[in-house]
């Protein structure tokens, strides 16, 4: 078969930064009871400190409001926003059953970005389908965005919620509604 119009080669160093981030989803994965809550969280975490710019989504995922932020604002909120999103991976990533990622491919996309098509594939149910948008960093190609079934942005969703937060309560709200998330994932997990 044909590759796909503007496809990138299977070498392309954005494929590197999802395939090292799905290792490390993997072995949490085996690993989930021997770890617990806290070692998946700060296993997880260090992954995803280096596969995300968690910087550049923390900002969109406030909007506008993230130019109105004081500089101790700012870094509350990267730091609030960084524990959130390692809360939300341990909490999903409980227990494996044979479960496998794929790379399907990876092809330039708007404002010099990288889509790279994965599945995670399930052997106990319905595979599910993982894009992510990557961008080159000095750091190299992080992970910007993540597309849910292929099509639904979690930071579009983030931003939702988020500035509908900040608008209707404020910046302490928001830390304090991120921040009891985070505690409350602990709690159950």
């Amino acid at each position: 078969t044909e590759p796909a119009p503007h496809a990138e080669p299977a070498s392309h160093p954005a494929i590197a930064t999802i395939e090292g981030l799905h290792v490390s989803m993997l072995e949490t994965m085996q690993n989930a009871d021997e770890l617990g809550y806290q070692g998946r969280y700060d296993k997880l975490g260090n992954a995803l400190a280096v596969s995300f710019d968690l910087e550049f989504m923390a900002q969109k995922a406030v909007g506008r409001s993230w130019k109105k932020f004081s500089p101790e604002e700012k870094q509350r909120w990267r730091k609030s926003f960084e524990n959130v999103t390692s809360a939300n991976y341990a909490g999903r990533f409980t227990g494996y059953s044979g479960q496998q990622f794929k790379t399907l491919g990876a092809e330039p996309s708007s404002h010099e970005t990288m889509i790279v098509r994965t599945e995670l594939e399930n052997p106990d149910g319905d595979d599910v389908t993982l894009n992510y948008r990557l961008r080159e960093t000095p750091e190299g190609w992080r992970i910007i965005d993540v597309y849910l079934n292929g099509t639904v942005s979690e930071l579009a969703l983030r931003r939702s919620e988020y500035s509908s937060l900040i608008k209707r309560d404020g910046f302490e709200s928001l830390v304090d509604t991120v921040d009891q998330r985070v505690a409350d994932l602990a709690k159950v997990n």
